[in-house]
């Protein structure tokens, strides 16, 4: 009996490809809640082989995006009401303290090239006006305060929640983004300026600012439970 074959592995670049695509499916809403993602026919989509888009599917099934269902394979997850007022709580747990940590560093002498970049493209997001690069742009901000810290273990936990973050801004796209861009601004100066308890507390209001409205939009989109 002939050994069996096994196919190579996609290259990363075809990997990311598709993740990035997928996910863009879905925090776009192009892809909707529950529906089935088949991999034939986003490996003739994406111009890729199946196995990119394999992996791909289960990345963002370990991120959050997507579920797997007997005999049905790969959904796109129906987010709830509950999922988000709950990752509300998750960031003003794990998103203060990289703001405090953050703000230790740099009181201690790190850094602050890359978040001034990212504040900058951000700003400049606003101004654009366009809300996929507003969303990205926030999000890369974000993410870069929780990379300042240091913490490998935070910015590990983050990656997922770093994720659903995207898709709340996409959903919550008519929120003022010059009012988030404010916010921005007094929490980068706070940690720019080395102070943790001033970056930590006003990351916890520019978070909590945020439940209430995006928890009010959501209603008509998302399922209570």
């Amino acid at each position: 009996m002939s050994p069996s074959v096994t196919e190579p592995p996609a290259p990363p670049s075809m990997s990311e490809h598709a993740y990035l695509g997928i996910r863009e499916g879905v925090i776009s809403g192009r892809f909707g809640p529950g529906q089935r993602l088949r991999e034939r026919d986003l490996s003739v989509e994406l111009s890729v082989s199946r196995i990119p888009v394999r992996e791909a599917l289960g990345r963002l099934e370990a991120e959050g995006f997507v579920v797997t269902r007997p005999r049905r394979g790969a959904l796109v997850r129906q987010l709830t009401l509950k999922d988000m007022d709950e990752l509300f709580d998750l960031r003003l747990s794990l998103e203060v303290l990289a703001a405090r940590q953050a703000a230790t560093r740099v009181m201690a002498g790190a850094d602050v090239d890359a978040l001034n970049a990212q504040l900058l493209n951000a700003d400049e997001a606003t101004i654009s006006g366009d809300e996929r690069r507003i969303r990205e742009a926030n999000t890369a901000l974000h993410a870069e305060i929780v990379t300042l810290s240091g913490n490998s273990m935070l910015a590990e936990v983050m990656v997922p929640i770093v994720g659903r973050l995207m898709w709340l801004f996409a959903l919550t796209k008519d929120r003022d983004p010059e009012e988030q861009c404010r916010e921005h601004h007094g929490l980068c100066k706070a940690i720019q300026e080395g102070n943790p308890e001033l970056a930590a507390a006003l990351a916890y209001s520019h978070i909590e600012l945020g439940r209430e409205p995006s928890l009010r939009a959501l209603g008509g989109i998302l399922l209570s439970e």
